[in-house]
C-alpha cells in the first residue's frame, strides 16, 4: 500500500512557517506599534495625600503615576485598574495613550498596590471621591490641558473593577469630558447573585418593553456566583496593607493586615460573609453593592461614554453593559457599545479593544468629534469550534446599537421552534447538591467551553442524568447569528424548601454530528419565588447574552438543571417538574456587516508585501529541493517489506553509544521477537524507529520510505512503547476514540470493535482507566496500537501484567494478526512466549546484533540433544570415540550430548555401524538456553545490567 508523497517535509514546512511567522510579527509589530513610544515619554512618581471619607480628619494616601507625552499641556486621561491589580497593571495602556499624546495618570485604588486606606468597592464617598480628588490634582499640573481654571480636559478609562470607577466617577464629576469603560457590571448585587428568571406579571410585562439585545430583568434575590464572589472576595481578604488605613489607630489590638478581611471595609466583609454561607442575598448586602454601582449614578452621565464588553466573561455578561447603555441614553446621554471576544474568562481585555477605547479618546476628547452622534455598533461573533473552514470570530458592525431610544429601532427577533415532548419533564437536585454540572471555572470558562465541544471534553461539561431537562429544537434551515440575550417561557412546579428551589438554564448549539458547544459557558441562574404548595409558576428567563453564529443544519438545545458548579447551590433534596409554555425561544439578532477595523497605513503594508514575497520566493525554491529529497527517501525495491533497518546508530551528547550498527529485516507475515539483557538497545532502537528519537546513522525504512519524525509513513504503524499514557478520568472506550480522533482519520477507519473485542475487558470498558489494574491498562494499550490493524505493529513487553490465560489469548491475538499478512514486532523478556508466538528472532546485546533468524534455526543450532537407545554405556563410548564428548548417561536407555556442530545423520550412522540400536532422537534446547549462551559467549565476565535502552 504506497504512501503519498508529501510535497514536504515536516521540518521544511516547520522552518518555512516560523520564518514567515517571525517576519509578519516583526512587520504587524512595525505597523501595528506606535514606534519609539517610549523616547518621548516621561514619568514621575507621585503621592497623593486624600481625604479618608467626608467629615474624617483621618487621609489616605495614593501612589500615582504620571505619563507625559513630548507635547505639554495635553489632553488627560485618568487610568483606573483592574480588582486585585495597581498603577503596574495598566502602565502598558498609559504608555499606548501617552504615546498618542496624552497625559496620563495612573493610580493604584485605595486598599490596593502602595496606596493605603480600605477596599470599599467604590464608594461613593470613598473611591468614587478619590477620583474627583485626583482630578483636583491634574488641574494643577502644567502638563495637563485645561478647559477653565480647576477643570482640566480629562477622561476616565478602566476595566472591570476600574470601569465601574469610570462610570461611577463619570455620574458625579461634570468636568469628565469622556468615558470609557470595558469588561465592568451595572450592577454588583445582580452580578454576583443572578437571578434571571421573571415571575412576577410587572416584571414579565417590563421585560418585554425592552427593547435592546442584551436585556434582562432582575427577578429578585438570586444565586450566589460561588467561584467568582470567592476570586473577588479572596483577593482584597487575602491583601497586606502596606500601611495605616486613614484615622485607624494603630495601637489597635488587631491591624488590618491580620484580620479576616484583609483590606475590605468591615461593613463589606461582614455582609459578605453571611451571604456567602446561605448563598442568598441580605438586602443590606443587596442595597450597600447597588449604591456602590454604576446604576447609582449612571442616569447623570453626560459626557461620551463608550462601553466596551466581553462575549467570553462569566462574571460581568452582556446584559451588564445593556442595562448602563439604556440608563445613560434614557437620561440622554450618548452611549457607544462594542462587544469583542474576550472578557474575564479570556484573558480579560486585548489589543483591539485597548485600541476602540484609545480611537475614541481621540475622536471625544482630542479630535474634532463631538460625540453627539450615533455612533457604530461594532461586535464580534463566534460559531462552533468543530466547524470546519473560515474564520471562527468575525467582527460584525451594525449602524447602532439597537433600541436604545424610542427613534432608534428595536432589536430582531428569530422563533425556534422546539421538537414537541411530553408535557412536563421531572428533574431533582440530590442531597448535597452533589454531584454538580460543570458549565464554567472562574477565568476559563471560554477554555471549558472549547473543551465541551471534543469527544473527550464533553464528558466533563455533560449535564448529568436526572439533573436536567432538556428542549431540542429541529435542525435550523438557515444560520442564524444570536446578538444578545434569548428568552424562552417555562412552568415550574418544586418540591423545595422556601427560598431554595433554584434552576440553571442554558443553550447549547448541537452539530449534526451529536457535538455540544455552550457559547461562552454561561448559565442563566433562577431562584423562583416561595408558592403556596406545589402550584406551578411561569417564569420568563432571559438566557446569557452572546454573540454567536448557528450554522445551518445545527439544532438548539434548552437544557434546565438543578446543580452548577460555579454557583452556591443549596444542599437540601428537591425535585421539580419543567415545562414549555409554548414550544419556541426568541433569539435576538442585529443585522450587521462584516468588518475589520483598521488604522494601518498602506505604504508601509506595501513594503512588508515585498519582503513577504521575497521570503515566499526563497521558500517556493527551498519546497522543490526538498520535493526532489522526499522522493529520493523512498525505495522502490523496499516498497513491500514492512521494515528494514540498516546499520542503526545512536550516539548520546555524553559519548555514550546505545545502539552500534544494528541492521535486520521484517518480512510480511512474520512475527518478529526482538531479544537482549536489559541495556541492550532494543528500547532505544524502537523509540528511533517511531520516529520518537533520531538516530546518529544508518537508516529505518518502514515499506521502503525513511522514518524520520512524524513521518506520514507512521500511520501505517501501530505500537506500544514505554507505557500506555492513558487520561485517568476517561473511560477506556473514550481514550481508544480521542487517540484516533487526534490522527485526523475517519472513526469508522478505526476498526474500534475489533480493537475492543481483543482488550476483552467486557463492561470494564465504560469504567473510567484510573479504576483499571495493570493487566487491564496493558490490555487496553495493546487495542490501541491495533487501532486501524495497521500493516505493522510494535509492540514492547506486551504481555507484562497479564495473567496466564490472558498471555494465551494475546499470543493467538499475534499469530492470527501475522497470519492477515500483517507483520508484528515484540520486544519481550519472556522467552518461552517468544519461542511459541515469534517465527523469527534478534538477539541483541551491549547495542549490536549478535544473532537472528528463525527460531526453529536458533534453537536447532546448538544444545543438547536426547538420543534414546539400548545400550547407554555403549552409546557413550562410541560418542566419546568419534569426538563428542561431554555424552552423559541419564539412564540405561538414554543419553544427552551437544551436538551444536554435528550432522544428526551421521551421528545416527556411527551409532547404527558400532552396533547401537537408536529409538529416538530429539532436541531438548530451549530458546531460553541460546539466549543464554549467545550473550555469555558476547559478553564473557562482563556486567550486562547497564542500561543502553
Amino acid at each position: 500500500m504506497p504512501i503519498p508523497r508529501p510535497p514536504l517535509s515536516r521540518r521544511a514546512m516547520t522552518v518555512g512557517a516560523a520564518v514567515i511567522a517571525v517576519l509578519a510579527l516583526v512587520a504587524l509589530a512595525f505597523v501595528f506599534l506606535p514606534q519609539d513610544s517610549s523616547a518621548d515619554t516621561s514619568t514621575r512618581e507621585a503621592r497623593i495625600t486624600l481625604p479618608d471619607d467626608p467629615g474624617s480628619t483621618g487621609t489616605v494616601d495614593i501612589d500615582a503615576r504620571l505619563y507625559v507625552p513630548s507635547v505639554t499641556p495635553a489632553p488627560t486621561v485618568l487610568l483606573a485598574h483592574g480588582f486585585g491589580g495597581s498603577k503596574d497593571s495598566v502602565d502598558g495602556e498609559a504608555r499606548d495613550l501617552t504615546a498618542r499624546g496624552y497625559t496620563v495618570l495612573a493610580y493604584s485604588a485605595r486598599g490596593f498596590g502602595d496606596s493605603t486606606g480600605s477596599i470599599s468597592l467604590n464608594d461613593p464617598d470613598r473611591e468614587v471621591a478619590d477620583a474627583r480628588g485626583l482630578i483636583d490634582w491634574l488641574a494643577e499640573q502644567p502638563e495637563v490641558e485645561l478647559d477653565a481654571p480647576g477643570d482640566p480636559h480629562v477622561g476616565v478609562a478602566g476595566g472591570s473593577y476600574g470601569g465601574a470607577l469610570a462610570l461611577s466617577a463619570g455620574g458625579t464629576d461634570p468636568r469628565i469630558d469622556s468615558i470609557a469603560a470595558a469588561i465592568t457590571w451595572n450592577d454588583l448585587g445582580q452580578a454576583l447573585f443572578p437571578n434571571y428568571g421573571v415571575t412576577s406579571v410587572e416584571g414579565r410585562e417590563a421585560l418585554g418593553d425592552i427593547a435592546t439585545p442584551a436585556a434582562a430583568e432582575y427577578g429578585g434575590p438570586g444565586v450566589l456566583k460561588r467561584g467568582w464572589a470567592g476570586v473577588f472576595f479572596g483577593v482584597g481578604a487575602a491583601s497586606a496593607p502596606p500601611g495605616g488605613n486613614g484615622d485607624d489607630s494603630t495601637d489597635s489590638g488587631t491591624s488590618e493586615g491580620t484580620s479576616a478581611c484583609g483590606r475590605f471595609a468591615p461593613e463589606f466583609c461582614d455582609a459578605y460573609t453571611e451571604s456567602a454561607v446561605t448563598g442568598i442575598p441580605s438586602q443590606q448586602l443587596l442595597d450597600l453593592l447597588t449604591a456602590h454601582s454604576p446604576v447609582a449614578v449612571a442616569s447623570n452621565i453626560t459626557a461620551p461614554t463608550l462601553l466596551v464588553q466581553g462575549t467570553q466573561d462569566t462574571l460581568f455578561g452582556l446584559d451588564q453593559a445593556d442595562a448602563t447603555a439604556r440608563q445613560i441614553a434614557a437620561a440622554g446621554g450618548n452611549v457607544t457599545v462594542r462587544w469583542f471576544d474576550g472578557g474575564h474568562d479570556a484573558g480579560g481585555t486585548d489589543g483591539t479593544s485597548d485600541r476602540a477605547i484609545a480611537d475614541f479618546f481621540d475622536t471625544t476628547l482630542r479630535g474634532t468629534g463631538t460625540g453627539t452622534d450615533a455612533e457604530p455598533f461594532v461586535y464580534s461573533t463566534q460559531r462552533a469550534a468543530d466547524e470546519r473552514g473560515g474564520d471562527r470570530d468575525r467582527r460584525m458592525t451594525a449602524p447602532a446599537y439597537p433600541g436604545l431610544t424610542p427613534a432608534s429601532d428595536p432589536t430582531q427577533t428569530r422563533s425556534v421552534t422546539f421538537t414537541p415532548t411530553a408535557e412536563n419533564q421531572s428533574i431533582i437536585r440530590p442531597p448535597g447538591a452533589s454531584p454538580s454540572a460543570i458549565s464554567s471555572v472562574p477565568g476559563l470558562g471560554s477554555v471549558l467551553s472549547t473543551l465541551g465541544s471534543t469527544g473527550a471534553g464533553a464528558a466533563l461539561t455533560a449535564d448529568l442524568p436526572g439533573q436536567s431537562a432538556t428542549f431540542t429544537s429541529d435542525p435550523v434551515e438557515s444560520s442564524v447569528t444570536i446578538t444578545g440575550a434569548p428568552r424562552v417561557n417555562l412552568r415550574v412546579a418544586s418540591l423545595a424548601s422556601p427560598d431554595q428551589a433554584v434552576l440553571f438554564a442554558k443553550l447549547y448549539d448541537v452539530a449534526p454530528n451529536g457535538t455540544r458547544t455552550l457559547p461562552g459557558g454561561a448559565v442563566s441562574a433562577i431562584r423562583l419565588p416561595v408558592t403556596e404548595g406545589i402550584d406551578p409558576v411561569d417564569v420568563t428567563v432571559a438566557l446569557p447574552g452572546i454573540s454567536y453564529t448557528v450554522q445551518q443544519g445545527h439544532r438548539l438545545e434548552l437544557s434546565i438543571s438543578t446543580t452548577d458548579q460555579a454557583y452556591a447551590v443549596p444542599l437540601e433534596p428537591a425535585q421539580f417538574s419543567v415545562a414549555l409554555t409554548d414550544d419556541t425561544i426568541a433569539l435576538p439578532t442585529v443585522p450587521a456587516e462584516a468588518s475589520a477595523d483598521s488604522t494601518v497605513p498602506v505604504a508601509p503594508l506595501v513594503g512588508i508585501g515585498i519582503v513577504l514575497l521575497a521570503v515566499a520566493g526563497a521558500i517556493v525554491a527551498g519546497i522543490v529541493r526538498t520535493r526532489r529529497r522526499a522522493v529520493a527517501e523512498v525505495d522502490e525495491d523496499l516498497i513491500d517489506t514492512p521494515l528494514v533497518i540498516t546499520d542503526l546508530a545512536k550516539t548520546y551528547s555524553n559519548g555514550f553509544r546505545a545502539v552500534d550498527g544494528v541492521s535486520f529485516e521484517v518480512k510480511q507475515g512474520q512475527v518478529l521477537g526482538l531479544l537482549g539483557p536489559n541495556g541492550a538497545g532494543k528500547t532505544t532502537t524502537l523509540r528511533m524507529l517511531m520516529g520518537l528519537i533520531t538516530p546518529t546513522g544508518g537508516d529505518i525504512r518502514v515499506f521502503g520510505h525513511k522514518v524520520t519524525p512524524g513521518a506520514p509513513v507512521l500511520s501505517r504503524l501501530g505500537s506500544f512503547v514505554e507505557g500506555s499514557g492513558f487520561l485517568p478520568h476517561l473511560t477506556g472506550t473514550q481514550n481508544l476514540r480521542l487517540y484516533w480522533e487526534a490522527t485526523g482519520r475517519p472513526i469508522e477507519d478505526a476498526h474500534l470493535e475489533e480493537a475492543l473485542e481483543i482488550a476483552d475487558l467486557g463492561t470494564a470498558i465504560e469504567r473510567k482507566v484510573k479504576s483499571y489494574s495493570q493487566g487491564m491498562r496493558q490490555r487496553l494499550a495493546i487495542a490501541q496500537a491495533m487501532l486501524g490493524l495497521p500493516d505493522l505493529m510494535v509492540l514492547d513487553e506486551p504481555t507484562n501484567g497479564l495473567d496466564p490465560p490472558q498471555i494465551r489469548t494475546m499470543r493467538d491475538v499475534l499469530i492470527n494478526y501475522a497470519k492477515t499478512g500483517r507483520t508484528v514486532l515484540v520486544s519481550s523478556h519472556l522467552l518461552a512466549e517468544v519461542e511459541q508466538t515469534c517465527t523469527h528472532v534478534v538477539v541483541m546485546n551491549r547495542g549490536s546484533v549478535i544473532s537472528s533468524g528463525t527460531v526453529r534455526e536458533l534453537t536447532a543450532a546448538g544444545g543438547q540433544t536426547e538420543i534414546r537407545v539400548d545400550d547407554a554405556t555403549r552409546a557413550q563410548s562410541v560418542l566419546d570415540a568419534s569426538g563428542h564428548d561431554g555424552a552423559v548417561i541419564v539412564d540405561d536407555g538414554t543419553v544427552t550430548v551437544d551436538l551444536t556442530d554435528a550432522d544428526a545423520a551421521v551421528v545416527i550412522r556411527e551409532l547404527v555401524t558400532s552396533g547401537v540400536s537408536v529409538r529416538g532422537f530429539s532436541q531438548s534446547t530451549r530458546l531460553e538456553d541460546v539466549f543464554l549462551d549467545l550473550v555469555h559467549r558476547d559478553n564473557p565476565g562482563t556486567d550486562t545490567s547497564k542500561d543502553r535502552a
